[in-house]
């Protein structure tokens, strides 16, 4: 069994991960760690950790941890990856992983070095629905794909959330403008060759709260709006000349809307409807990573890909700056 230990007591770590180690049939959860060992020992008996520490370093020497799940804020993860590879230890880390390409190549030499597994994690990549998608767009069941659509937002004007607070890597493209990237990428195998951007930043926060953005990938443009100050919405859609696929609750599955994918024909006059009931895709990031590091041969979202993906984001920051296009 593959024994993991968590960094923070985070709420997505409480909410979605920490639930899927407890379920994984390949894992359990061993250690919790926080600056305050009375968090850390509360949510260990909560989930039935035997450990807990009061510092991340301590989790990190611990001999019973094989690997490390990361929800700190964003702006802590590349520092606590790198510490947790030196220390050995197999790495999976909340997205983004940066807040810079350029910061994720280090990190890649590190883990050759140790020889370990290192993952950001994007949950899509490992729900079936997703990896439907892939196929049907591989296999030719939309035709010619022409555009992609999508949005994903949520309100939350909370000061004290880090999602609002700039020095901690807050704001929507870094919180959930990866998704529509890392899920049309995923999709169709495709990067983009460049990108145009809107974006309008918070008075107060200095965050990105806003963006409207076009990537063109050359055979097909992906066009999709953000905001973390807007009703909550998620839809992608993937539209060829003979018929569109649509993604009803493409991240957060179960909550937004039902496991479920529409596939629709050209004149829109058949539809088949793909549904995926009962999955939960963050156990099946932990079961599958578990696997890989153990020397399985299960598919995972490599640091190689997550430099690509931030290289998305880099630059639809920088096109936000600017008129007209710029280059991935």
């Amino acid at each position: 069994m593959f024994r993991w230990g968590v960094l923070s007591t985070a709420k997505i770590g409480r909410e979605h991960l920490l639930p899927a180690m407890v379920e994984a049939e390949n894992g359990v959860l061993s250690a919790i760690a926080s600056r305050d060992l009375s968090k850390a020992r509360a949510l260990a008996d909560r989930f039935g950790a035997p450990h807990a520490f009061g510092s991340y370093d301590e989790l990190l020497a611990s001999r019973d941890v094989d690997g490390v799940y990361i929800p700190l804020p964003t702006a802590q993860h590349v520092e606590w990856t790198a510490k947790a590879i030196q220390a050995g230890k197999h790495v999976l880390v909340e997205k983004p992983l940066a807040l810079d390409a350029k910061d994720i190549p280090p990190l890649i030499k590190l883990r050759n070095a140790k020889n370990v597994l290192v993952c950001e994690a994007f949950m899509v990549v490992y729900h079936p629905q997703w990896i439907k998608v892939r196929e049907l767009i591989a296999n030719g069941a939309i035709g010619r794909l022409r555009h992609v659509q999508g949005a994903f937002s949520y309100y939350n004007v909370d000061p004290k959330n880090m999602r609002n607070q700039l020095d901690l890597g807050g704001g929507a493209l870094p919180d959930i403008g990866v998704y529509p990237t890392v899920s049309t990428r995923f999709s169709t195998g495709k990067e983009p060759l460049r990108v145009q951007a809107t974006i309008e930043r918070d008075k107060t926060f200095g965050t990105d709260i806003y963006s409207s953005i076009r990537a063109d990938f050359g055979d097909f443009e992906l066009s999709f709006y953000l905001s973390t100050q807007m009703a909550a919405r998620q839809v992608m859609v993937f539209h060829g000349d003979k018929g569109f696929i649509e993604v009803l609750s493409p991240f957060n599955a179960g909550i937004y809307d039902h496991h479920r994918i529409e596939l629709h024909n050209q004149n829109h006059s058949e539809a088949q409807v793909f549904r995926f009931p009962g999955m939960q895709q963050y156990r099946l990031e932990v079961e599958a990573f578990a696997r890989a590091a153990q020397g399985g041969t299960d598919r995972v979202f490599t640091l190689e890909e997550s430099v690509l993906n931030q290289k998305v984001i880099d630059a639809i920051f920088r096109a936000g700056e600017k008129e007209g296009w710029e280059t991935v």
